[in-house]
């Protein structure tokens, strides 16, 4: 087994794929994240339904944190997933529901 932290999955693929890696550093955070035209926080929710919509779960963690802390709360992103449910389908609310739940609980402990 590999000892990679999989707690961020850019994290773990920048060794293999750093020119994936620069592009993102380069264009994604500061030139698509800082665009004004839409708060941090509103990207957030946008970053976490698209995600969950994708079945994109690796990648979720790390977008709740990041929703956290750019002012989306809890019972936002829980009727967020709820919502979801209806256009994505139950078992990815469902997933989505457990993901939050023990990546927020551990937000908590910290």
């Amino acid at each position: 087994m590999s000892n990679i932290d999989f707690s961020s999955p850019r994290e773990a693929a920048r060794a293999f794929t750093p020119k994936l890696a620069q592009f993102i550093d380069s264009t994604l955070y500061p030139q698509i994240w800082s665009d004004p035209a839409l708060a941090a926080r509103d990207r957030s929710l946008i970053t976490v339904a698209a995600l969950i919509a994708g079945g994109h779960c690796e990648e979720l963690p790390a977008h709740l944190r990041r929703a956290i802390s750019n002012g989306v709360t809890h019972d936002e992103l829980a009727a967020a997933i709820t919502h979801l449910a209806f256009y994505v389908g139950f078992p990815s609310a469902i997933t989505a529901s457990a993901i939050a739940n023990a990546t927020l609980a551990k937000l908590e402990q910290n």
